[in-house]
């Protein structure tokens, strides 16, 4: 399994992130990375995120957005 962000505008179109991400081994490591990267995702244009195992969408649109949380702790209370 692999685990990856859809980076998106806010309208949800897909945009290239400021930073490539890995694929990810588990959920956790993928959300740590997001939690670690999401301020500059969000100066680079990314403007929300969604997470996929494989081909499944876990969850998401989460905003990268400060005044709605951060992504982490949004993150932990969707998973």
């Amino acid at each position: 399994m692999a685990w990856t962000w859809r980076f998106e505008k806010s309208d949800g179109t897909e945009t290239e992130p400021a930073l490539q991400p890995e694929e990810f081994t588990t959920q956790g490591d993928a959300e740590s990375w997001i939690g670690e990267y999401w301020k500059e995702l969000l100066d680079g244009g990314a403007d929300q995120v969604t997470l996929f195992d494989d081909t499944t969408k876990i969850y998401g649109p989460m905003s990268l957005r400060a005044e709605q949380g951060e992504p982490s702790e949004a993150a932990a209370g969707e998973a």
